[in-house]
């Protein structure tokens, strides 16, 4: 079988439309009441490595069931007019996640580049779900 479009080139094409914001300005923004990180991995990364202090977690595949206000799984932080960062582990799954929210019409959508991955590495902050 071969694939008309692979990863990588849906990867370029996300990344081409989105806007991807570098770790030391997301780092900046993390105090801010007008911005929500939302973690979409899954939550067993969450468990293991932690998240964002005050993350939002929206597992990556709930997150066009959550964001739609028809939906009957719509959740209303996404209604809340607040800028949104989506992250992974690696800024694959929040680029492709945050074209598709962009292509849906959320507003103020973008994603961390590198990922949590990169976040965690430069020691930036770190809180675990139930006090692991």
């Amino acid at each position: 079988m071969e694939l008309k479009l692979g990863y990588q080139a849906l990867l370029a094409e996300a990344n081409a439309q989105v806007d991807a914001i570098p770790r030391d300005e997301a780092a900046r923004l993390l105090d801010d009441p007008d911005v929500l990180f939302v973690d979409i991995r899954d939550v067993r990364e969450l468990q293991r490595e932690g998240m964002i202090p005050g993350a939002f977690h929206a597992p990556r595949g709930m997150l066009e069931f959550w964001v739609d206000p028809d939906s009957p799984y719509h959740k209303e932080v996404f209604a809340s007019g607040r800028r949104f960062i989506l992250y992974c582990a690696s800024a694959w799954r929040s680029a492709l996640a945050t074209a598709q929210l962009a292509r849906m019409g959320l507003p103020r959508v973008s994603h961390l580049e590198e990922g949590f991955s990169a976040w965690k590495k430069a020691q930036l902050p770190v809180a675990y779900p139930q006090g692991k």
